[in-house]
């Protein structure tokens, strides 16, 4: 059991709280949330690296572990995420519960400080961010962009949403690109820090045996820097019906040895938002979303057409995106067949034990997130970008009414709007 509270500070400015005694660790974490923009997508993106580098007191990233290790082996972590058109950037921090401390201590307190220290008091040099962490982690940022290619699965998926959305904020990497990176310059990723704090709006989320009271009151400095009369940015997304008469088709070359076969769809403007959301998610679960779903029996199992093949909702933005494994020569008989599984549906051709089953997966999926602290906090971060509130139970009882009728209505709204094929060079 857990009891969720949620206060607003100040405008934009929110603390959320999940009172538990379940974990044996505190899950705190805050979000600065921008409108995902070229321009600014990699100085963003870079800031928390920059900052978790070292702060005034503990100046190198040594002294930052020998701070985390007194507080028995606690993490502070940047992260960098998209939520739609939404740019979430920020720290999540885990360290033990005050209930497991060896001598009874406080821990919540001094970690709060020490994430204080790195967002009020960050090392710098002249009035702005040392030029030789901003260097350094101007590499690393580049290798992540670089290294995206690697994992080719991912890539051609990547791709998919870039080319699908060519000219929505979805399809800016959340990294930037390699060039923008190189740009950045100390001066100009302290700008944009300050236009952060000043502008971006903010959630702190708590997990943990501490009452919400006590949490308000220990974040109160984790909050001195951020400006309390300016006016911050409102986030909104973009969830487009394709405007496509026929499916886009792009072909693209590499040396690689299978080829990697994605395809958009857009939802017929069902998102999140949309009481059709539900059966959008049973959608996706028996399309292919699951291992019991129709592209992994038989495009997969029965007819071997590819070496995987599986769904992906982006529920913020209305798609649903097919990602394969298929031989070069294959690809034309793989395409049909995906969308061959997909016409099934729409025709009503669901057995009970798909749907029953399908439903299992996704409500265990769901309530298995209350196990876990990370996950647990993602999904409260995307409804605090939705603006829902929602929580995980209530989101379930509304997957167990979900009717066969009503995932073959959801699926007769889904629109074809880009086929994408990662192909060898020899093709």
């Amino acid at each position: 059991m857990y009891t969720m509270k949620y206060v607003p500070l100040r405008e934009k400015v929110s603390l959320r709280t999940i009172n538990t005694k379940k974990f044996k660790s505190n899950w705190l974490s805050i979000t600065f949330s921008i409108p995902l923009e070229k321009e600014t997508a990699a100085l963003s993106a870079l800031v928390p690296q920059v900052l978790r580098r070292g702060c005034a007191r503990h100046p190198d990233m040594m002294a930052l572990s020998a701070a985390l290790d007194e507080l028995y082996g606690g993490a502070i972590e940047p992260v960098v995420r998209k939520k739609g058109d939404t740019l979430c950037i920020g720290f999540v921090t885990s360290f033990l519960d005050d209930v497991y401390a060896p001598d009874g201590s406080a821990i919540l307190e001094p970690a709060v400080a020490l994430l204080s220290e790195i967002l009020n008091a960050p090392a710098t040099e002249n009035g702005v961010f040392r030029a030789d962490y901003v260097e350094s982690e101007k590499q690393n940022q580049i290798n992540n962009i670089r290294g995206q290619m690697n994992d080719k699965r991912r890539y051609a998926t990547q791709r998919l949403a870039q080319i699908m959305c060519k000219d929505e904020p979805f399809g800016i990497d959340r990294l930037g690109t390699e060039a923008d990176v190189a740009a950045i310059t100390p001066a100009s990723l302290w700008t944009q820090y300050q236009a952060l704090l000043a502008q971006a709006s903010i959630e702190v989320y708590y997990c943990g045996s501490a009452d919400s009271a006590r949490v308000e009151q220990s974040i109160d400095t984790l909050l001195r820097a951020i400006p309390a009369d300016t006016q911050r940015v409102q986030t909104d997304c973009d969830v487009r019906i394709s405007a496509n008469p026929t499916p886009n088709v792009v072909e693209e070359s590499m040396d690689i040895s299978q080829g990697k076969l994605a395809m958009g769809f857009r939802t017929g403007g069902v998102s999140v938002w949309e009481p059709e959301y539900p059966a959008l998610v049973m959608l996706n679960a028996i399309f292919g979303g699951t291992t019991m779903s129709k592209l992994f029996m038989n495009v997969r199992e029965r007819l071997s057409l590819c070496y995987y093949a599986s769904s992906t909702l982006e529920k913020m933005k209305g798609l649903v995106m097919v990602s394969s494994g298929v031989e070069f020569e294959k690809y034309e008989q793989a395409k049909t067949e995906i969308l061959a599984q997909l016409d099934a549906i729409r025709r009503g051709e669901i057995e009970d034990w798909e749907l029953e089953g399908a439903r299992r997966i996704v409500v265990g999926s769901c309530l298995s997130t209350l196990d876990s602290q990370d996950r647990l906090e993602d999904f409260w971060l995307g409804q605090a970008s939705a603006g829902l509130d929602e929580d995980m139970e209530a989101l379930t009882a509304r997957l167990e009414q979900v009717t066969r009728e009503e995932v073959v209505a959801v699926a007769n709204r889904l629109e074809l709007d880009t086929v994408y094929f990662l192909k060898g060079l020899e093709v």
